[in-house]
């Protein structure tokens, strides 16, 4: 089969016909629809089935969310160096193998806490391989003018999964307990394998000798993000929100299932009814940006999302309540799908092809790092205060992010900034002196819609 290539060229024509996107989307959507499962199965499996404590809890969250913290920078730096797909499907097989084991240690009757987290590390080592390379994958398979059509489609379709997931892990926890049900997300591995390796769009060639230090690669990231006022903010948005919604989530799934008395089967459709949230941000997120200005759209769903906690900070055991925190978090997930769509695009839209994986990796390396934090914090107040005042506190951390991006020049950003310009050649008498880092424009904090260009999508 011939490589697709010829849909990406006009901004005009349907992604759906353009082969290797479809493929791409199949495979990571699988790929998000069995992380469901998991999210719908494991605390199940930990706090009912093995009486897993808070503090233990938290021990899980922690450990899952440490390879990204340690990893993202090397995942991005490979990512530019190596095939994206090849390190993709790398990690798509590690996590399917290590997380067949639970369910066949369930099976004998062998399964522990200590096996769950050990298990929680090696998944999340294999994440962070195949995460660094999927995101940075995309702006090399459609063209530039349709990134946000495609981040917006990804979004939405990522969330109508992850609400396939989320009910599909409630019936087969319900069916085969939550360590059988853990099976789907195993197959769900193997689907995205197959898919991406059945991408055919060739990667951007890469200029940099294999021989280079790996640290010297990430140290450019680093500089390349610090070095754009644009990338630099929302990194830090990402950052100070993954904190809060790291402790947010930590003690969410314990708070709802033991304190609020949640079936298993009415904390599936909550988390269905916020995925579909998701879903309904994502896919109108390039009409709310042409209507608002990308930045006022941001700025907005930031202010309105400390406001979707207050349900479940008031909230008692009934459905009354049930129903009013799954509509809450409906809008909570609306807001960051929206907002989520929107600032990745701009990252990508705005970042030079060598540096996508490292630009990312950057952005998942700080937020990831956030996260483990996040989750001992959430151990200790929920241990010392108790769950629910843990839970006030990360609704305040929430309004962090929304300080910060309320003080940068992208709170005014009205249009999608322009890609960066193609280098100029160098003269003769340059050509044998070694490569420069890309750098990006900086942002004029004084003019900031001149200075991030007009829409691109």
């Amino acid at each position: 089969m011939p490589p697709c290539t010829e849909p990406s060229s006009a901004a005009g024509t349907s992604l759906w016909r353009h082969r290797d996107f479809r493929r791409y989307l199949t495979g990571q959507a699988a790929s998000v629809a069995g992380s469901s499962i998991t999210q719908m199965a494991l605390p199940v499996l930990a706090v009912l089935h093995l009486d897993a404590t808070t503090a233990q809890v938290a021990w899980l969250a922690f450990l899952g969310q440490l390879p990204p913290a340690l990893l993202a920078l090397h995942a991005g730096a490979l990512a530019d160096r190596h095939s994206k797909r090849r390190q993709m499907i790398t990690g798509d097989l590690v996590s399917a193998t290590v997380l067949a084991t639970v369910p066949v240690s369930a099976a004998l009757g062998t399964l522990t806490l200590t096996q769950l987290m050990i298990v929680a590390v090696v998944q999340g080592a294999a994440s962070v391989l195949h995460d660094a390379a999927a995101i940075s994958l995309l702006p090399s398979l459609v063209d530039r003018s349709l990134i946000q059509r495609s981040n917006s489609r990804v979004g939405a379709l990522f969330a109508v999964a992850a609400t396939a997931g989320s009910h599909l892990g409630a019936a087969l926890t319900a069916l085969l307990g939550p360590a059988r049900a853990l099976l789907g997300d195993v197959a769900s591995y193997l689907i995205s394998a197959v898919c991406t390796a059945r991408v055919q769009t060739a990667e951007p060639a890469r200029v940099r000798p294999e021989t280079r230090r790996l640290r010297g690669e990430i140290g450019e990231g680093l500089r390349y993000v610090r070095g754009d006022d644009r990338l630099w903010t929302l990194t830090l948005v990402n950052a100070t929100t993954s904190f809060a919604l790291g402790l947010l989530n930590t003690l969410w799934a314990l708070y709802l299932l033991r304190s609020l008395a949640m079936s298993a089967t009415a904390f599936g459709v909550v988390l269905g009814l916020g995925a579909l949230g998701a879903a309904a941000g994502a896919f109108t997120a390039p009409a709310l940006a042409r209507r608002c200005g990308p930045g006022p759209m941001m700025l907005a769903a930031l202010a309105i999302t400390p406001l979707t906690q207050l349900p479940l900070l008031l909230a008692f055991p009934g459905r009354a309540w049930q129903i009013t925190i799954g509509a809450a978090l409906f809008v909570q997930l609306a807001c960051a799908g929206a907002a989520g769509t929107t600032q990745r695009s701009i990252r990508q839209i705005v970042t030079t092809a060598g540096m996508q994986a490292r630009m990312q990796a950057v952005s998942t390396w700080l937020t990831s790092g956030a996260r483990p934090v996040a989750a001992l914090l959430a151990g200790a107040l929920g241990t010392w205060i108790g769950v629910r005042s843990a839970l006030t506190a990360g609704t305040l951390l929430l309004l962090i992010p929304l300080v910060v991006l309320a003080h940068s020049p992208i709170r005014a950003l009205r249009n999608m900034p322009d890609p960066p310009a193609a280098p100029l050649p160098s003269p003769p008498a340059a050509r044998t002196s070694p490569p420069a880092v890309p750098t990006p424009a900086r942002t004029d904090d004084t003019r900031p819609d001149r200075a991030l260009g007009g829409d691109a999508s």
